[in-house]
């Protein structure tokens, strides 16, 4: 009985995938680095509306005032006190972040003022108040 030898070149038809391996992790690296991730301050206010209002864009720092006196960042309340670390804690995240005061229309503008004082303590010297467009 003779022995057949069987030759099967099956290793010629290997698809070497490591290039396109090496090409994806790069595309996902960039991405993670190019994503900018936006700080909800967790509520919407009624903002008082501006004829020379603008769109902010970029990766700013949002802090809410409600027209009851509530101080929100990052989707809690806090008190005008701990405003500054709340902020400077955000800023280590994002350090050329803008802060934007989201502050009701009804809310009290001495409380607005300390807000924004404790932003500038934080280091943050780019405020803005956000308003909408006038009708």
């Amino acid at each position: 009985m003779a022995k057949r030898h069987v030759n099967n070149d099956i290793d010629g038809a290997d698809i070497d995938i490591t290039p396109m391996l090496d090409i994806v992790f790069i595309m996902l690296i960039f991405f993670i680095v190019t994503t900018s991730f936006v700080k909800e301050s967790g509520i919407s206010v009624n903002r008082p509306s501006a004829e020379t209002a603008e769109q902010k864009t970029g990766s700013n720092l949002l802090v809410a005032i409600r027209a009851n006196g509530e101080i929100w960042i990052d989707r809690r309340v806090v008190d005008v006190r701990s405003v500054r670390a709340n902020i400077e804690r955000m800023k280590a995240d994002n350090p050329e972040g803008a802060a934007i005061i989201q502050a009701d229309e009804f809310a009290p503008s001495g409380l607005l003022v300390k807000v924004m004082d404790q932003i500038r303590l934080a280091g943050i010297t780019n405020i803005s108040i956000a308003a909408r467009e006038a009708p």
